[in-house]
C-alpha cells in the first residue's frame, strides 16, 4: 500500500513539473510571458464564429481541410446566410460535402516537406491556447529555409500565411537567469491591421477551430446547466421524501 501511494505522489509531482515553465521552455521555444498568453475563446459568440469561418476560408482552407465539419452542418450552426455559405465552398464543392482541402498530401509535402495537417481537432489534441500561442509567435528568422520561425513550434514548416495581416515581426530578447528569454515582438514592416485588430483575428479563427473540434460544444454547455438544476431539484425532492418515510421508523 505504501508503494501505491509513493507511486501516485510520484505521478502527481512528475505531472506538475511538466506543466511548470522551466519544462515547457525546454520543449517550446524560448521560456517567457508568451507561454501564457490566452485567446479568451467564447464559441457561444455566433459573431466571432462567423468571422473565424470566414478567416479560415480565406487562409487555411488552401492547405489545410477540416474532414469532420460538413459546410452544411456549419451553415446551420453559425447562421451563416445561404448566399454567403455558397461563396464560402471551395471549387467543386456541394453544401454537404466535408470541408476538405484541395492541396494533395504529395503537393504538400513537395512544397513544404510535410503534408499540412488536417485542422478539426487541433484545437482539442493541442488546446486553443496552444493555437492561439503559435499564430501569434512567428518572426523573422534567416536561418529558416522559409524565411521565419515560430516560439511555439520551433523549426514549422508552416511558413507565415497571416504576415500580410500582421506584418514582419523581430524576436527580442533578454537574459534572465543566464537564458534568452522572450521579451516582445517587433514589427519593422507593417502588416494591413493593427495590433488589436490582428488579436482579434487571431481569436476569431481560434473560436472558429474550437467550435470545429466539437460542433455541440456550445449547446452541451448550455444544456449542462438545465441538466444541474434538475439534478438539484431532485436531490432536494428525494430529501424531502427520506426526511418523510424516516419520521414514522423513528
Amino acid at each position: 500500500m505504501r508503494n501505491a501511494f509513493a507511486l501516485i505522489a510520484a505521478g502527481l509531482v512528475l505531472s506538475a513539473l511538466s506543466f511548470s515553465p522551466a519544462v515547457r521552455a525546454a520543449t517550446a521555444g524560448l521560456p517567457g510571458a508568451w507561454q501564457d498568453w490566452q485567446p479568451g475563446n467564447d464559441i457561444s459568440n455566433t459573431a466571432s464564429l462567423q468571422r473565424g469561418a470566414g478567416n479560415f476560408m480565406g487562409y487555411c482552407a488552401g492547405c489545410h481541410s477540416l474532414k469532420y465539419v460538413r459546410y452544411s452542418r456549419m451553415g446551420t450552426d453559425l447562421k451563416i446566410p445561404e448566399d454567403q455559405l455558397e461563396e464560402m465552398l471551395s471549387p467543386g464543392s456541394k453544401k454537404g460535402d466535408y470541408m476538405l482541402t484541395k492541396l494533395t498530401a504529395a503537393d504538400g509535402e513537395a512544397w513544404f516537406g510535410k503534408a499540412p495537417p488536417d485542422l478539426s481537432l487541433i484545437a482539442r489534441s493541442k488546446g486553443s491556447d496552444y493555437v492561439y500561442r503559435f499564430l501569434k509567435t512567428y518572426y523573422l528568422d534567416e536561418k529558416t529555409t522559409n524565411g521565419t520561425n515560430n516560439l511555439a513550434l520551433p523549426g514549422t514548416a508552416m511558413p507565415h500565411v497571416l504576415s500580410s495581416l500582421q506584418g514582419a515581426p523581430i524576436l527580442k530578447t533578454v537574459k534572465k537567469d543566464g537564458l534568452d528569454t522572450f521579451d516582445s515582438f517587433e514589427i519593422v514592416e507593417p502588416g494591413q491591421l493593427t495590433a488589436e485588430q490582428y488579436d482579434e483575428f487571431v481569436r476569431d479563427t481560434v473560436n472558429f477551430l474550437e467550435y470545429a473540434g466539437e460542433p455541440v460544444k456550445a449547446y452541451r454547455q448550455s444544456l449542462g446547466i438545465w441538466v444541474m438544476l434538475f439534478l438539484s431539484l431532485f436531490t432536494a425532492l428525494a430529501w424531502l421524501l427520506k426526511r418523510e418515510y424516516w419520521r414514522d421508523v423513528k
